[in-house]
């Protein structure tokens, strides 16, 4: 009977599961604690992202008998990590998760505002998002000049699965990660640590440094490498949902996710492949059930991010930076392909990528909005240049 659940959809649902929180749970982590969290608070956020996720990704599965694949934005958490406490802390924080949730509502519910966002050019999008992930994707280099004898078996075990597989790539080195932490790490540290799940909800509070520095970098960034994409892959797998139900739907999970800590869920694109393509199933109306698998596994997960954070909490910080840098650098190489794709506009790109990866803050306002607007301003004044020329 067409529709009906299959094993072959549960394996590639738990296996997207799988390496979509192996892969970047990491980089949730180190964004949220980047911008003020505690690690109860991170822990917090970790938890209510994957909750959101999962039961989001189910809902809408089930609501439309599609392959939806919902996950958390890890561009947006790597923008986190690069943007820094701000003032008000992380309550400020906390708010403007709030407005981004917001934003993305409104798109979904008004196409004007979800044309605008189309219309920000997309070499200046990635430039954004490539400046972004630059640090993060130094921290592998920086792990080898401080430990090399601990970083390097992390690299090698990546570089030899992405020839392999790259679909397990950070998996691997998560796994090898895992290993030498217990070998080397006084897991002691975490007797009196509680490891069940644990939600914190945060009060937030409302500055324009937040709205400008954090909500409308983070809004961008998540509709551009996130939501546009994760539509393109549905499509291309002739999957044709309606945008702005699922992307209102994002945004009202988004804003039951962020008073405990989460920033954004949204669309997955990468691992929504895995369950969109023929490897879910042969037959395209039985798909859906790997994308239900998907997030039942997110939300397993999710109960148990306590015992995960305070794990990896412990363990030393320069290897974690390393598997998060790996787990970034193909988002950081298709960005600045992407970003160098048209030649009349690589100096308003290298600008707005400069800019951003200085980590230049200005009234409070972090260096991803300065490096956008630097962009845009060169980009206008260029194209009129061509024009009157």
């Amino acid at each position: 009977m067409r529709g009906t659940f299959s094993f072959q959809a549960m394996v590639a649902g738990l296996l997207s599961a799988f390496v979509g929180f192996a892969s970047s749970f990491i980089i949730i982590l180190q964004g949220l604690a980047a911008v003020g969290a505690s690690q109860a608070e991170a822990a917090s956020g970790l938890i209510a992202l994957s909750i959101a996720m999962g039961l989001a990704g189910i809902y809408f599965s089930l609501r439309f008998r599609l392959p939806i694949s919902i996950v958390w934005s890890t561009p947006g958490a790597a923008l986190l990590a690069t943007t820094g406490t701000i003032e008000g802390g992380f309550a400020a924080t906390v708010g403007a998760f709030l407005a981004t949730g917001v934003l993305i509502i409104l798109v979904g519910l008004w196409r004007p505002l979800g044309r605008w966002v189309e219309a920000i050019p997309r070499p200046l999008a990635s430039a954004m998002l490539a400046g972004v992930l630059l640090t993060f994707c130094l921290a592998p280099i920086r792990a080898v000049a401080e430990d090399a004898t601990l970083a390097l078996p992390i690299i090698a075990a990546w570089a030899i699965m992405w020839k392999i597989s790259r679909l397990y790539a950070v998996p691997a080195a998560l796994l090898v990660t895992t290993c030498i932490v217990v070998w080397t790490t006084d897991l002691s540290v975490l007797n009196g640590i509680s490891l069940w799940p644990e939600m914190i909800l945060v009060t937030p509070t409302f500055t324009v440094s937040a709205m400008i520095g954090i909500a409308l970098p983070l809004f961008i960034v998540t509709m551009a490498s996130q939501n546009i994409p994760g539509i393109a892959v549905l499509h291309a797998n002739d999957y044709r949902p309606g945008a702005g139900p699922i992307i209102t739907g994002t945004g009202i999970f988004t804003l039951a996710a962020a008073p405990f800590g989460g920033h954004a869920v949204n669309l997955a694109a990468i691992t929504a492949a895995m369950c969109a393509g023929k490897d879910a199933h042969p037959d395209p109306a039985r798909r859906y059930w790997a994308a239900v698998v998907a997030g039942a596994g997110y939300v397993v997960f999710g109960l148990l991010a306590g015992a995960i954070t305070a794990f990896f909490t412990a363990a030393p910080a320069f290897l974690i930076a390393a598997v998060a840098g790996l787990a970034l650098l193909g988002a950081f190489a298709s960005a600045l392909s992407a970003a160098m794709a048209e030649p009349d506009d690589q100096i308003a790109v290298a600008i707005t990528f400069l800019v951003t990866a200085s980590g230049l803050s200005f009234g409070g306002i972090g260096s991803a909005f300065w490096g956008l607007v630097a962009g845009l301003g060169m980009y206008a004044l260029t194209r009129r240049w061509r024009r009157g020329a």
